[in-house]
């Protein structure tokens, strides 16, 4: 293996190892029953003063919570790609590696926010249609931060215009700009929630990376 995928392998370990520093200190570290139900959030006195500060916007989380929507489009639109090679070249061995690890990758975005919803950390500052709802890490900042980064990758790759491409990427870097700022100042996700999904999204997609670089050695 080269030096330099060693060296991306790293990162991606590392910035996992921060998403669970983070984690541990969540669920350690001034933990007060502040929440909606008197539900208990970690780093409490920090994350009650930027709620109040940035205040419930609900016409934000509304905007955002269905712009959502183009990140799961995208994924099947990867996903139809994939499959459309499978049963032209009829071998699942002959769809671009790229994909492949696309799809692995998608598989352990998916995991990892089932495994989340099932082991709550922290529930959201605000009640949802009455209910308390995990909020931790930010369900919509794992997904845009996952799925954007590496489509910009696909992208780069695959559209042969380079004014097409820049336009592409430029959209889609505003866009999941906007969703995450959003989320944050929306006020349906405590701050500690929008930084978990940073950390964990960087991780995963630095791993991507990493496979995708190892994997495009080998087809050469």
């Amino acid at each position: 293996m080269k030096k330099e995928n060693k060296k991306n392998l790293y990162v991606s370990g590392g910035l996992f190892l921060l998403f669970i520093v983070w984690t541990v200190v969540i669920y350690f570290v001034d933990v007060q029953k502040v929440g909606p139900k008197e539900s208990a959030v970690g780093v409490a006195t920090f994350n009650v003063f930027f709620h109040n500060l940035t205040g419930v916007h609900m016409i934000i989380y509304n905007i955002t919570d269905w712009l959502g929507v183009v990140a799961f489009l995208i994924v099947l639109g990867f996903a139809i790609l994939g499959a459309v090679q499978l049963i032209q070249r009829k071998s699942l061995f002959k769809v671009d590696y790229d994909i492949l690890v696309l799809g692995g990758f998608y598989i352990l975005v998916m995991v990892a926010y089932v495994l989340f919803e099932i082991f709550a950390i922290n529930y959201r500052p605000i009640l949802i249609n009455g209910c308390l709802e995990a909020s931790y890490p930010s369900s919509t900042t794992l997904l845009v931060m996952c799925v954007i980064p590496t489509a910009i990758m696909q992208f780069h790759k695959r559209i042969k215009n380079n004014n097409v491409r820049n336009v592409v990427i430029t959209i889609l870097s505003v866009f999941m700009t906007f969703m995450v700022i959003g989320r944050l100042v929306a006020g349906v996700h405590w701050f500690t929630d929008i930084i978990g999904g940073a950390l964990l999204s960087a991780s995963l997609v630095m791993l991507y990376y990493s496979v995708n670089k190892i994997v495009e050695k080998d087809n050469l």
